[in-house]
């Protein structure tokens, strides 16, 4: 017993110590943003590597959740059920929570990941430790411009998504399940409203800036070489799907008491 309670509690100070951490790291991200000189020509460079170049697996997972969402709904539904409503089903999922969700898990370990391991490269290899000799910030060279990358090419890449998964759903719709297009349009119009793009954009800012953070930190504090680096890696992609969750449900839940 008396071990349990030693482990839980260096379980619950690593915590507190990581999150004060954390905590530590984005104010002094939030005030190397009056850095522009530093940071200003690198953002375009980070939102292709966050944004352009996550467009293949963008439209991957979007093709196939409209695509299955779609299949699904019509297979739960019967003689009784009007044939539109698949056109709502897809419409509400897919804008509303697997364009966001599933494009940010995946981006967690593609984008997260990645930007964990460089960083933490660089840490192992003492290049941090240069840019400071040199008078560079590196919270200003390194972290902010890849926070704002992530924060602003999350909310396209969902909007890209939400059109794909939609336009994938409602061909599966008209070809495998024979509803019209008229049809479909009716269900996803039907029931439209304003949460339907509030929501998803509202997570997207959130899980751009959480995911990217997070992926910095870890890798800005990894340690050990070769092998801390990959734990870095790791942390980094497990821990922003946990928080993707989190706030997906945090987000949900206070725009549509709010609503």
């Amino acid at each position: 017993m008396t071990f349990v309670i030693r482990l839980l509690g260096k379980r619950v100070a690593h915590f507190f110590y990581h999150l004060g951490s954390f905590g530590d790291m984005m104010w002094r991200t939030f005030k190397a943003l009056r850095d522009f000189q530093t940071y200003g020509n690198l953002i375009g460079e980070q939102m292709m590597r966050v944004g352009i170049q996550s467009i293949p697996i963008v439209i991957y997972i979007a093709a196939f959740a409209g695509m299955v969402t779609a299949i699904q709904s019509s297979e739960n539904f019967d003689q009784f059920v009007p044939p539109y409503l698949i056109g709502f089903v897809v419409e509400k999922s897919v804008l509303r929570e697997l364009s966001a969700v599933l494009t940010s898990l995946v981006l967690a370990g593609r984008v997260g990941a990645s930007i964990a391991a460089e960083i933490g490269t660089m840490r192992v290899t003492e290049q941090i430790d240069a840019l400071e000799t040199l008078a560079f910030n590196p919270v200003s060279y390194l972290i902010v411009p890849r926070v704002i990358a992530g924060t602003f090419m999350f909310p396209v890449l969902t909007i890209f998504a939400g059109f794909i998964g939609v336009t994938t759903g409602w061909l599966t719709s008209i070809v495998v399940m024979d509803i019209s297009t008229v049809e479909f349009i009716k269900g996803a119009r039907a029931f439209a409203d304003n949460k339907d793009f509030i929501l998803p954009l509202s997570k997207s800012f959130l899980f751009g800036a959480a995911i990217t953070s997070i992926a910095c930190y870890q890798g800005f504090n990894s340690k050990g070489g070769a092998e801390g680096v990959g734990e870095a890696a790791t942390k980094a992609a497990v821990t922003s799907c946990l928080m993707v969750l989190f706030l997906d449900f945090l987000i949900a839940a206070l725009i549509l008491f709010k609503y």
